[in-house]
């Protein structure tokens, strides 16, 4: 018995020929954004923009109100020299908020190492070099006392840090017994403290080696946040630690080895800070963790950890500067001064928030 395969119908025929003869276009809704959206856009995938386009804002704005005191160069190397300690420290916090952390003992720890080396060279009579190598190896100490309390005790590290920031500022009045070391003994005893305030003229301006000492670290760090695994490890661990230790990263040592750096990077600012003001004092520069939060936040870098640049916090220490700097000029009393400052503040904030709303 032979079996047949019966013929396709007329209908089924028809089908197959259209069906071939069809468009395989598919329709695309396409949304089409708006000009704000693309600039909300822009702006995540370049945070360096927004504080670059008020610190250029800012400089004509001053440029206009004060003329051209404001744009000489004396005044111009005066407002890096101004922002030199913020930007030093705001380094060290640049690399703790980028962990998702805060680091409020930066400016105790500057201050406590500033005293460490001025006492060990003035009165301990011990070499300047190796006064200045035992202050940057208490800094890298106390950035390990803060990793500690952070990664094996879980503390969180606002109250980690607050707690060390009293810490360090009581051993700061113990060691220094609240007295201030002359500037006519460091030059006399130990002058290779205050080289960093030595000034060099470049086409009328003067710019001092603790200046080209704070670009330098800058340029350090951006190399190694941006060119090395450790960098990009330190994003990972501030943007999602869960996932980072997943991908095989060790985040607590990641966390430890921030701390220590940001250390480190307090000590060399507290060389800094006595080239600066030429005498080492228990009380100069204890505020400095506020302005170098103030100028990481206005740089663009988010508080939520794993987004900003370190150059934005240089260009937000210079927005401060040309902002107090311009002010001044023009006659404002500094407590408007400090108004003006806590408006930028404010509106970094906001504006990072709006950012992630839009883009997360």
């Amino acid at each position: 018995m032979s079996s047949t395969n019966p013929k396709p119908s007329t209908a089924v025929l028809d089908h197959d020929k259209v069906a071939d003869q069809a468009s395989t276009y598919v329709a695309k809704f396409e949304r089409r954004e708006t000009p704000l959206q693309r600039f909300k856009k822009f702006l995540h995938h370049y945070p360096i923009a927004a504080p670059l386009i008020v610190l250029l804002l800012a400089v004509i704005s001053f440029s206009v109100i004060v003329g051209d005191r404001f744009l000489h160069p004396f005044n111009l190397s005066l407002v890096l020299q101004q922002v030199t300690i913020i930007g030093v420290i705001g380094v060290a916090q640049t690399l703790i908020i980028l962990t998702a952390g805060i680091d409020l003992s930066v400016g105790a720890i500057m201050v406590l190492t500033s005293v460490v080396m001025g006492r060990m060279a003035v009165n301990h009579g011990i070499d300047p070099s190796l006064s200045i190598l035992i202050g940057i190896g208490v800094g890298a100490l106390a950035g390990f006392i803060n990793g500690l309390l952070i990664t094996r005790l879980k503390i969180p590290p606002f109250i980690a840090t607050l707690g060390s920031w009293n810490v360090f500022f009581a051993l700061n009045l113990w060691y220094s017994k609240s007295e201030t070391i002359r500037s006519q003994d460091i030059s006399n005893i130990a002058p290779l403290l205050q080289w960093t305030g030595q000034t060099i003229d470049f086409f009328g301006a003067r710019l001092t080696y603790g200046s080209l000492l704070m670009l330098g670290i800058f340029f350090l760090i951006w190399y190694a946040l941006n060119w090395t695994a450790w960098g990009r490890h330190v994003y990972a661990t501030g943007d999602d630690p869960e996932a980072a230790k997943l991908a095989g990263i060790r985040t607590t040592r990641i966390l430890m080895s921030v701390y220590v750096l940001a250390g480190v990077v307090c000590a060399i600012g507290a060389w800094v800070l006595i080239g600066r003001i030429g005498s080492v004092s228990p009380q100069a520069g204890t505020m400095t963790n506020l302005d170098s939060i103030t100028a990481v936040v206005i740089g663009g870098c988010s508080l939520f950890g794993g987004r900003g640049s370190i150059y934005g916090t240089l260009i937000g220490a210079l927005v401060v500067g040309v902002f107090r700097n311009g002010l001044a000029l023009a006659g404002v009393d500094v407590l408007w001064q400090e108004f003006t400052v806590g408006i930028l503040i404010i509106s970094a904030v906001g504006i990072d928030q709006w950012i992630r709303r839009g883009t997360a």
